[in-house]
């Protein structure tokens, strides 16, 4: 935990009471006195510093932070990931480490080899994801919480939603064995804003690939090894990631 993020309701004017697992962790791992400083922020808003006024090192644990804000969230990142809906377990994790690692919507989406019984998961309520999207803040020191968007049918989406978002990226990719290409010969010459897919254990089926290639997505390979899909998804984003940072190093030196 990099960052101690609470929501607006929690704030009282200029200093906030903290009673849970934030507490404890500013007691127990920062080992925090009165008068320290800690790095703070408000989900979906700014990010500060929090004054340590008043600790209680014992459990209940107890910690009262005068606050003062003076950055503003980063921007949005410029990838969104379009995810066939993993097993409960996988997609806990992979919400906390793409939200690490910098996303801006979560496509979750029906496929032909996905297990009918993940959508009756309660990781798909808000209230049960959204702790994993927060642990992934707290670690990169971010407070903007990314969107899930979830559709529990495949031709739905790929034929009436996906057309209307397609306008919204300059790269449109999907992870497929089959292609010869590579990603970055998939992205666009200024990459742009990327929204690249990954399909379920098993892969997409080549119903839904046409689909996706109707639609005008890339498809792309990253060599002939097969990786779980969160191993997968964490992989392309470090690569996108990559090509995004090396566009914008091209257009400081020019």
């Amino acid at each position: 935990m990099n960052i101690i993020l609470f929501e607006k309701n929690e704030l009282n004017v200029d200093y906030v009471l903290l009673q849970d697992h934030r507490a404890k962790h500013i007691v127990k791992i920062l080992q925090s006195k009165p008068g320290d400083s800690i790095r703070i922020g408000v989900i979906n808003g700014k990010i500060g510093s929090g004054k340590v006024l008043a600790i209680k090192a014992k459990y209940p644990f107890k910690v009262k932070l005068l606050v003062n804000f003076s950055e503003s969230p980063a921007p949005p990142p410029a990838i969104d990931l379009l995810l066939a809906l993993p097993r409960p377990i996988m997609l806990k994790r992979i919400l906390s480490q793409v939200t690490a690692l910098g996303i801006g919507t979560i496509y979750l989406i029906n496929a032909n080899r996905v297990e009918k019984s993940f959508w009756d998961s309660g990781i798909l309520k808000k209230e049960e994801y959204t702790p994993h999207l927060i642990h992934g803040l707290e670690q990169a020191v971010d407070t903007r919480l990314p969107k899930v968007v979830q559709y529990r049918h495949f031709r739905p989406f790929v034929e009436d939603r996906l057309p209307d978002l397609i306008p919204k990226y300059q790269s449109l990719v999907i992870a497929h064995p089959d292609s010869k290409r590579s990603l970055a010969r998939c992205l666009s010459k200024d990459v742009g804003k990327v929204l690249y897919a990954i399909g379920p254990e098993g892969g997409w089926v080549d119903f839904e690939v046409e689909k996706f290639l109707t639609a005008g997505m890339q498809p792309f390979s990253i060599g002939p090894r097969i990786l779980k899909v969160d191993t997968a998804v964490v992989s392309i984003h470090g690569k996108i990631s990559h090509e995004i940072e090396g566009c914008d190093a091209s257009e400081v030196a020019a």
